[in-house]
């Protein structure tokens, strides 16, 4: 006959620290539970706030892997709390919040604050040129071009992608693999209608598609595994062609 198999005794070290009390000091506390099948750290971290330490902090809003919320860096690496098993992980584990967002307490962070400001500095909405005409009417989309926004639309704004980029935590203004994700999405669409010359002031400098430096941890850590290799790619073309043209009729003109 079988035995069952011993549930593992899992061992936390969480970052603690609350930057609103001025007697709180940056640490780390250590907590031990059993394993369950199909733990989540989502379930564990739960446990550990209603066995041990009710004042844990950490965001979440489901458990479904879509919200976004649960980021956190997980033994030195971003990912979702909800849709990480810790059968998937070692017995001890090391949970710190993301960083390159500003701390909240513990595991939470406000990424609010960084996406609201990424979508207001590339203006990441539809800029029409004629006003709205309820009673025109609606312009076709092939099938391809909405297949694409679609995909860009799938981001989540978990803020993994930002966290493991090593520019971004180095210069806060960098758009990153979601803002540069966010302005793909909208220089694409059709009703958009930006100029080439305009997105080049958006997307193009150290703070656009050209300060990154290629490592691509964003793709890696991307937990709807968007294609953040061809946003960029994208992007690079576009923009050059951009600026290539800007170039030929600066030199017509002259």
């Amino acid at each position: 006959m079988t035995q069952p198999a011993t549930a593992r005794r899992l061992k936390f070290e969480i970052f603690r620290f609350n930057p609103e009390d001025e007697n709180s000091e940056p640490h780390i506390d250590s907590f031990e539970i059993d394993e369950t099948p199909f733990m989540s750290l989502y379930i564990a971290l739960n446990r550990i706030r209603e066995v041990h330490d009710p004042g844990l902090q950490f965001d979440f809003a489901c458990r479904s892997a879509i919200c976004g919320s649960c980021g956190m860096m997980v033994n030195g690496r971003p990912a979702l709390a909800c849709r990480t098993l810790t059968s998937d992980l070692p017995e001890d584990i090391q949970l710190y919040p993301l960083p390159a967002f500003k701390l909240i307490g513990d595991l939470s962070v406000d990424t609010g604050t960084w996406f609201r400001g990424m979508a207001e500095r590339t203006e990441a909405w539809i800029h029409e040129r004629q006003p709205f005409d309820p009673e025109a009417e609606e312009e076709r989309m092939s099938d391809d071009i909405a297949a694409a926004i679609y995909e860009g639309d799938r981001c989540i704004e978990c803020g993994c992608c930002v966290a493991s980029c090593g520019v971004a935590n180095l210069d806060p203004e960098f758009l990153a693999g979601a803002g540069l994700n966010r302005v793909a999405r909208f220089m694409m669409d059709p009703r958009d209608q930006r100029s080439d010359a305009e997105w080049f002031e958006v997307v193009a400098g150290d703070e656009g598609v050209f300060g990154c430096v290629g490592m691509m941890a964003c793709a890696d850590v991307c937990p709807k595994e968007l294609p953040l290799l061809e946003v960029y790619a994208y992007l690079r073309r576009k923009t050059l062609g951009a600026r290539f043209m800007a170039r030929n009729t600066k030199k017509k003109s002259a």
